[in-house]
């Protein structure tokens, strides 16, 4: 059954977080964009800003890029109000990333702004 709009409204700061965290970790992108991403959502990184749901996508395919097929580990979760904050590393076969840090500003049951910072090193061969 999909939700409706307005049940998504109602979710916590936590239950949207979480979802969003669930929905990356399956690699569920659209599915995560569309539940839990406002459509004039703004993402801030050390690669750029983008913006809507189209800038999510193409920060995510950028990363995707940097550490192909990688897993993912949440090392610290943090809310407080409407903010939430992870702390998160990853690995692939050719990159790691060692300190990854994410911010989150949730109104209304959407991400409306986030910010992403990541380091990108390459596994020596």
């Amino acid at each position: 059954m999909i939700e409706k709009e307005k049940d998504l409204e109602k979710r916590s700061v936590r239950e949207v977080f979480e979802d969003h965290l669930a929905l990356a970790q399956k690699g569920e992108l659209e599915k995560d964009l569309e539940r839990n991403y406002a459509p004039d959502s703004v993402l801030l990184t050390n690669y750029g800003v983008f913006h809507g749901r189209k800038g999510m996508k193409e920060a995510a395919e950028l990363l995707e890029s940097q550490l192909p097929g990688g897993n993912y580990n949440y090392e610290l979760k943090l809310c407080h109000d409407e903010i939430c904050f992870l702390h998160w590393t990853g690995k692939s076969d050719i990159s790691v990333i060692p300190d990854g840090a994410d911010s989150y500003l949730i109104k209304e049951g959407k991400i409306k702004v986030q910010t992403i910072y990541y380091p990108v090193e390459k596994v020596p061969e």
